[in-house]
């Protein structure tokens, strides 16, 4: 068996197969513990200890002491623990920004309403104020790009525009 148990140390003609068994047998669970206090996850503590076993499993012949065993598990757990702990911190530090919460339902269905409602008087409005307004507001353009576009002057502009504005609010003050 394993230095520190209550058995007789593990002889060198055992092979890896027989003496890894019996260290799991009896160090699994506290080797987990262990693993899960470092890394804060029962999951990924177990992951841990069993890499730690197919680890020592793989080099069992370069073991030089074949009762340092448990010593060469524990310090196995406490490597990958930290290699655990690193990864999720790299992971954490490039993790994408949460995205806003999104608004509910209702709050788009709203939106929607008066969004159509904008357009419904939009479109009762003259031709040149429907215009004037879709530059300026949708299309976000200045005065002198308003008035390039309409082949009108910047004054029309601003006629077009306030008149537009206020035969929207009157229209839009009449729906609700």
């Amino acid at each position: 068996m394993v230095a520190g148990a209550t058995t007789a140390p593990l002889s060198v003609e055992w092979d890896a197969e027989h003496a890894v068994t019996e260290l799991y047998r009896e160090h699994y669970r506290p080797l987990v513990r262990l693993a899960a206090l470092l890394v804060r996850d029962h999951a990924t503590a177990e992951e841990v200890v069993q890499d730690s076993f197919v680890a020592m499993h793989n080099a069992w012949r370069r073991l030089r002491d074949p009762n340092k065993a448990l010593s060469y598990l524990r310090q196995a757990v406490v490597n990958k623990a930290r290699s655990v702990l690193r990864h999720r911190a790299v992971v954490e530090k490039h993790a994408p920004k949460a995205l806003p919460d999104a608004p509910s339902a209702e709050h788009g269905a709203l939106n929607m309403l008066e969004r159509e409602a904008v357009i419904r008087a939009l479109r009762k409005l003259p031709t040149r104020q429907r215009e004037a307004i879709v530059l300026r507001y949708y299309g976000d353009l200045s005065e002198a790009q308003i008035a390039d576009a309409m082949g009108i002057s910047r004054g029309a502009v601003k006629s077009h525009t306030s008149r537009g504005i206020s035969a929207l609010r009157s229209v839009l003050e009449q729906a609700t």
